[in-house]
């Protein structure tokens, strides 16, 4: 390979820029709230902030929070009955406490378990970053016994604190208006910011925020007495599902760190666990939550070895089918006198202290006892694990006969009323799954027989998300459209098989094309997620 010629051009110290500052925010924003096109990054403003209110709440020092989404939709306040922002002067940088907090990346007093016990701000840079990124921010804070006021905008400090009158009231008042230089749209949805600040009730029991929301009117009480178990009724109930055989579990522990889990089974063939690490959602797991697993695993695994119980012949029960259908909410308070949190990133999506993993599984493993204590529900959850480890064996059966037939040859056992194209190349060939016999007719009179193939589809196919995995196997137009596509499905996908690389959903411009649309692309995210990944798949747009 021939070398590249490079540019020529000096590169010395003058080069290296040293961002100052809150600078490194706003020229990257992406890297503390995970971006800024889409809603996730804009509501996650609010999160800092409630994050900290709730740290106060954690810690003793408040028990009720407010969140007031103003009537332009586009500014939120967060306040707070704490102990306040401090604000004297700090000894070494001889500005007020409350300045630096706002204007200092790794600023902020939870780096010991000194001032909070336990907090799920961990780095100084919440509070900081919302000032960064928001056009103007407003503070309020009552402590020594006076009001004190400052502003800020983008991130910088616009003139000095402020005292006012006395006032034997204590706490924090944040209002903010994110900046429309970094965010696409910076108007707030009174939807998320409710199911936000439920959220933060529900890990907190006996929390009171009220939430004010003036753009629609209307004003809401979040507190829960009964906390995560609250949680999973409320799951539950949106969800539709019914816990299996009426019951729903609830363990904790407060030693040391400590530990909430509920939860239940249900009829769903998808899991679903919310994890959260002291009022933080880790929507990417980690350490707490494989502990919650495998205490879950071992606690059945060992239940079915010391009674002794025989499940059917050639049936072999894995961790996924004890959990299918599991309904879960984990809540993990680690005190920083115990770890010092590794989270994944600013976000923090995901726990990485191996050490949490212990803890949790030995209160999951407990779960035993309960099965010990309850045979009748026992024999019900082994009959469901017991279902679903047969429909696995047999999904997986039904994808290796698929695999085999299609791996025969490139054009033996294709479906018979697939209209294949000439092309051996996948890179050049197209698939069109078009809506019944007529409109795979017409295609098939229009296309490049080259390079396009045309496969219609008798009716809606079965809703892959709701339907067992062994149904949809049987599925005939679903197994035409499998064996037409020859790289398998599931566990047994081979990408490298795929003989179309565009395969293209062409349906009807009506309300039943739209579904059918909707159940094919449910279908290959849940049993054909690579292609989805890798760009395979189009939705055509009907004329």
């Amino acid at each position: 390979m021939a070398a590249v010629k490079k540019k020529e051009s000096e590169y010395r110290a003058q080069d290296i820029e040293v961002l100052e500052g809150l600078e490194p925010v706003r020229r990257r924003p992406g890297m503390y709230i995970g971006g800024t096109e889409g809603p996730a990054g804009l509501h996650h403003l609010v999160r800092e902030i409630l994050d900290n209110s709730v740290d106060e709440a954690m810690n003793g020092h408040a028990d009720r929070i407010t969140v007031t989404l103003h009537a332009d939709g586009e500014q939120v306040s967060v306040e707070d009955n704490g102990r306040g922002i401090p604000v004297d002067k700090h000894p070494k940088f001889k500005k007020p406490a409350l300045e630096i907090i706002l204007t200092t990346l790794h600023a902020g007093g939870k780096f010991s378990d000194k001032n909070y016990y336990s907090a799920g701000g961990l780095h100084g840079v919440g509070a900081s970053v919302v000032n960064a990124l928001s056009e103007k921010l407003e503070v309020c804070v009552w402590r020594d016994g006076h009001e004190w006021k400052q502003e800020f905008a983008r991130g910088r400090a616009q003139g000095g604190l402020q005292r006012g009158g006395a006032t034997k009231k204590t706490g924090t008042s944040i209002t903010f208006r994110a900046d429309s230089e970094i965010f696409r749209n910076t108007r707030f949805s009174s939807e998320r910011l409710g199911k936000i600040i439920q959220e933060k009730a529900f890990l907190n029991r006996g929390l009171k925020i009220d939430f004010i929301d003036q753009v629609n009117g209307e004003n809401a009480t979040y507190c829960f007495a009964n906390g995560i178990q609250s949680y999973l009724d409320t799951l539950l109930e949106k969800g539709k599902l019914a816990p299996l055989g009426k019951e729903t579990f609830f363990l904790d522990r407060s030693e040391g760190v400590k530990v909430e889990a509920a939860f239940c089974w249900t009829e769903s063939t998808s899991e679903k666990i919310f994890s959260y690490v002291n009022g933080i959602n880790t929507a990417q797991g980690g350490s707490h939550e494989d502990g919650f697993k495998g205490g879950l695993s071992k606690a059945i695994r060992n239940y079915l070895s010391v009674h002794d119980v025989n499940l059917p012949k050639g049936v072999r029960v894995t961790a996924d089918d004890i959990r299918e259908g599991l309904v879960a909410v984990l809540s993990v308070n680690v005190p920083g006198a115990v770890a010092q949190l590794q989270f994944q990133g600013q976000t923090k999506d995901r726990l990485n202290n191996p050490e949490i993993q212990a803890p949790v599984e030995a209160l999951v493993r407990s779960f035993e006892n309960t099965l010990n204590s309850k045979p009748s529900f026992a024999n019900v959850l082994i009959e469901r694990i017991s279902l679903a480890a047969k429909a696995r064996a047999a999904a997986r059966s039904a994808s290796q006969s698929v695999s085999r037939k299609v791996g025969i040859s490139h054009r033996l056992n294709l479906p018979g009323k697939l209209a294949d194209c000439s092309s051996t190349s996948p890179a050049k060939s197209e698939l069109f799954i078009v809506e019944g016999d007529s409109a795979g007719g017409s295609a098939k009179q229009g296309r490049d027989r080259k390079t396009q193939a045309v496969l219609p589809l008798k009716g809606k196919i079965l809703n892959a998300i709701a339907a067992p995995e062994a149904k949809l196997k049987e599925n005939a137009e679903l197994r035409d459209l499998v064996s037409a596509l020859g790289c398998g499905m599931g566990v047994d996908l081979n990408l490298s098989k795929l003989r179309y690389h565009k395969v293209i959903i062409l349906t009807d411009a009506d309300a039943d094309g739209m579904h059918i649309a909707s159940l094919l692309m449910a279908f290959f995210f849940r049993f054909m997620k690579p292609l989805v990944e890798g760009g395979y798949v189009y939705l055509g747009l009907s004329p």
